[in-house]
């Protein structure tokens, strides 16, 4: 077990850089207005104004120079001390309003605001009402700038870097406020490092599943529907509801019963369950025509908690399983939307299990086997987990006591113990605001990790719905829920799937299973092929005739450019001989050797391939 932390010194390489830049774009812009520049995933970043001066990727080479002067010079990184309020002249004589307006607040309040800025950027740690008397600034070269560290000892200890891209920032992240830039830089110890990472990202362009959904035909985008809110072609509904499928099997194989909600909800609901208060601005909001104030349903949980108080429970009736699969709407910000990433409306495969806290671990591992089946079966092969807490030294954020936090806590982490020992790590701070979860991490073809599935413990909804059962002696006795979402998001899912497969999607879930190339359009061909196509159907499977007036050699082409696991070409040799040399995806193969089959077994063959969810063939 480990708290998941950078190592230290590359999180102290890619903070210098971050100074290093602020330092670059202050030599080449003398009036630039600083903001913050915090460590983030694989690198960092600098919101900087300039003004009204429009930076572009066009001026990367002129800063990345002069980073690289600054670094030459190796200019030692010194921390200074200084009380606030002779920090807030500094702000002042330098002409630096952003720095100020932090110093005021650390002066005035004694912190910031965490939310809206990265703590990284304050020069003292601050809590509570206390008042900060002093901050930290580091200096390097003729470059000062109100920080706590850490740093590296000198500039020439970075790294390799490279400055990747700018886009526009709120300062402190409020609309509202003035509009930075904000410069991206990635960063690794190396140089080789940084090529492979560079590298990886050109393999993401490629299999970027906005490009792959546009050329497949999976999904769209209307400007009239709106953004966020995604379209599902035929060929794209048929692999989204697959997977779903596969989920739904394996969630009724342990007990699990299908439930439906509605998509609207009084605000009511949400005030008891909790997530009023805490997501109330992120929730689309309906007022009827009698005044009543609805919300579009955010997520499930609170409506299945309804289904079960509709009546008494026993605690023989127990554990109670529910399933749905919803659309979900939370009103996201334009400027975070991003392809199938995050959108506003969202499928959800949500699950839900009303148990005694005696009964927790047996459910957990139910739902860890579900979890590890479909991942498998989707070709995520190496999962980690994160067992996600809250943060006991900020409780602000969470439902509850600490003291049943860290009950709950305990008891995921003795589910975690038993399923893989001490292979895992702790995120504090990434628990939901109702109770801790296991969260499922899954690298992807490329290297990269994602989020995935989780199963969370929530004992805050059970109170405040004062949901119970009626135990041994008669009594009423609190129940635990067991939230559990195996894709999660579809939409999230999929565009880690499609990226992940680069849209060589298995036989089982491929939108179009088995192309048929018929080479003329005469009688006893169109014939031939109508009986294959019929037979296709009625072992269930998805075949398309390509009976177009292009060459074979272009519909061949075609079929591989839609990623078709399988595709056979028809003519008089077929015909006359009743067998099929089928092509088969590359991906698919075990072997070069193009065999023939009889029309019964290569379709059977396929079929039971779909049916058992295999990645390869056996053809």
């Amino acid at each position: 077990m480990s708290d998941q932390k950078q190592p230290d010194q590359l999180y102290a390489m890619r903070h210098s850089l971050a100074h290093i830049m602020a330092s670059a774009i202050q030599h080449l812009w003398p009036n630039v207005k600083l903001g913050v520049g915090p460590v983030v995933e694989n690198g960092f970043y600098y919101d900087v104004d300039l003004d009204g001066e429009q930076l572009s990727v066009a001026d990367f080479p002129r800063i990345e120079a002069e980073m690289q002067k600054i670094i030459k010079a190796g200019e030692p990184f010194e921390r200074l001390e200084m009380p606030v309020l002779d920090a807030v002249e500094w702000a002042r004589k330098y002409g630096q309003p952003y720095k100020e307006e932090l110093l005021n607040d650390l002066q005035r309040e004694g912190t910031t605001v965490a939310k809206d800025l990265d703590a990284d950027m304050l020069g003292a740690a601050a809590g509570g009402d206390s008042k900060v008397e002093s901050v930290s600034f580091y200096r390097n070269g003729d470059f000062t700038d109100l920080c706590r560290g850490p740093h590296v000892e000198a500039t020439n200890k970075v790294g390799a870097f490279k400055l990747m891209r700018v886009a526009g920032a709120y300062w402190r992240g409020k609309e509202g406020n003035p509009q930075m830039q904000r410069i991206y830089g990635v960063a690794f110890a190396t140089p080789k490092e940084l090529r492979q990472y560079l590298d990886m990202l050109e393999e993401a362009k490629k299999r970027d599943h906005r490009k792959l959904g546009q050329e497949m035909d999976l999904f769209v985008f209307s400007d009239l529907v709106g953004g966020g809110l995604p379209l599902w072609t035929p060929r794209g509904t048929v692999l989204k509801n697959e997977l779903d499928r596969f989920v739904q099997e394996l969630r009724d194989a342990v007990g699990f019963e299908q439930v439906t909600t509605p998509h609207i909800t009084k605000k009511e609901l949400y005030e008891a369950s909790g997530h009023w208060a805490k997501f109330k601005d992120e929730l689309f909001h309906i007022n009827t025509r009698e005044g009543h104030e609805f919300a579009m349903k955010p997520m499930s949980c609170p409506h299945h908690a309804q289904v079960y108080a509709s009546q008494p429970r026993s605690y023989r009736d127990l554990p109670i399983r529910y399933r749905e699969t919803a659309v979900v709407y939370r009103d996201e910000q334009s400027g975070e939307l991003g392809g199938l990433s995050r959108v506003r409306s969202i499928t959800q495969d949500d699950a839900h299990i009303f148990c005694r806290t005696s009964q927790i671990e047996d459910e957990a591992f139910k739902l860890w086997d579900i979890i590890e089946t479909f991942y498998k079966g989707t070709g995520f092969l190496d999962l980690k987990y994160r067992l996600s807490t809250h943060d006991p030294d900020n409780m602000k954020g969470y439902s509850g006591g600490k003291e049943k936090w860290d009950s709950s806590v305990k008891q995921l982490e003795n589910i975690l113990k038993s399923k893989v020992d001490s292979d895992y790590f702790v995120g504090v701070g990434e628990a939901a605001f109702y109770g801790p979860k296991i969260d499922f991490m899954a690298k992807d073809a490329i290297g990269r990790e994602h989020q995935v599935a989780t199963i969370q413990l929530d004992f805050n909804q059970p109170e405040g719905f004062d949901l119970t059962c009626t135990n041994e002696d008669g009594e009423a006795e609190r129940v635990v829920m067991l939230h559990c979402a195996v894709m999660g998001s579809h939409e999230r899912f999929l565009s880690v799937y499609i990226e992940h497969t680069a849209g060589k999607f298995p036989v089982w879930n491929a939108p179009e299973q088995i192309r048929l190339i018929s080479v003329n359009q005469e009688a006893a061909t169109v014939e031939f092929v109508d009986g294959i196509v019929q037979q296709a159907k009625e072992l269930g499977l998805r075949v398309r005739v390509d009976n177009s007036n292009e060459s074979v050699g272009k519909k061949i082409r075609d079929a591989e450019m839609w990623k078709v696991p399988y595709t056979v070409v028809l003519g008089e040799k077929e015909i006359g001989g009743g067998e099929l040399v089928p092509r088969i995806r590359k991906d698919l193969a075990v072997s070069e050797a193009a065999k023939s089959y009889t029309v019964d077994e290569f379709l059977k063959t396929v079929a039971n391939e779909a049916k058992s969810r295999v990645s390869k063939t056996s053809l």
